[in-house]
């Protein structure tokens, strides 16, 4: 997949990771990048063609898939975290994460997939994390919701394998964004973790680790979880 001349669309451009997707998408040379979001008005991005998209509506996923119907790479970033648990947490929020991390992505590749196809093949990069793979109290939601999105990019990787479709998946822990204000962590620079998703795309990888502590969580999952959670409770 070659981001140069490519026909991009991101979600979730208006702020955090997706800006930079967006920017770094016309620096490498795309020749069209859609940035959606729910208000484009919120867009002030040179170069790109602003859309709107609200990816949990499906009339807004089906206008914006018949509006950018030349893309050839879509960067499913769009997402929510609403910091609730699973046992006493508000039942709206949880069903929130699920309708934008699973249900939404999951339209957005059903809406996509035969855009992609008839245009090459082209490629899914799914914005996922390392909470794909455990759970932290105080965001079970999010957790939950990433693992059903990382479960949907390995299915949809097999479904659209016979069209040409590179599916990738993005993991990374913790970047400096509007989401993790409120964590006092290491984060890393945004504009890194799309530099390394975007060259992973190129080179036709299907998974991306983007910091030590994704890497780190993937190979612990080979391992009993007791030894993980006593050692990230300390």
């Amino acid at each position: 997949m070659r981001i140069s001349g490519s026909i991009a669309l991101v979600t979730g451009a208006n702020r955090g990771i997706g800006r930079h997707f967006a920017e770094q998408l016309v620096e490498r040379g795309a020749a069209k990048v859609y940035a959606t979001a729910r208000r484009p008005e919120q867009i002030d991005i040179p170069g790109v063609e602003r859309l709107r998209l609200d990816i949990t509506d499906p009339r807004s996923v089906e206008e914006a898939a018949a509006v950018a119907s030349d893309v050839t790479l879509l960067v499913n970033n769009a997402g929510i975290s609403t910091y609730t648990n699973l046992v006493n947490g508000d039942l709206g929020k949880i069903r929130s994460e699920l309708d934008t991390h699973f249900w939404g992505t999951l339209s957005m590749v059903r809406a996509f997939a035969p855009v992609l196809g008839a245009n090459g093949g082209g490629a899914i990069l799914n914005v996922l994390s390392a909470l794909s793979w455990f759970s932290y109290d105080g965001a079970n939601a999010y957790a939950v919701a990433k693992a059903a999105e990382w479960s949907l990019t390995n299915g949809i990787r097999l479904e659209l394998a016979g069209q040409g479709t590179l599916v990738t998946g993005l993991h990374l822990g913790a970047a400096d964004t509007d989401m993790m204000a409120g964590y006092d962590v290491d984060k890393m620079d945004p504009a890194d973790v799309v530099r390394a998703a975007l060259d992973g795309v190129e080179a036709g990888r299907v998974e991306v680790l983007a910091d030590e502590s994704s890497t780190y969580v993937k190979a612990s999952l080979a391992n009993d979880p007791s030894d993980f959670y006593t050692s990230t409770a300390r």
